[in-house]
């Protein structure tokens, strides 16, 4: 049976954008234990104005 993954959290009172944005050492990097963060921004202009 495949256990079913489970859905990344961060616990609550982290501030998501200061801890997300921080860069893995080279110590983490090299232990493998890092995670490529990608941030995306939706930016909506109201072209009727």
């Amino acid at each position: 049976m495949r256990k079913e993954l489970e859905s990344p959290t961060i616990a609550p009172g982290i501030d998501d954008d200061e801890e997300l944005r921080q860069k893995a050492s080279k110590e983490e990097v090299a232990r493998g234990e890092y995670t490529k963060v990608v941030t995306l921004s939706f930016d909506e202009v109201d072209s009727s104005s």
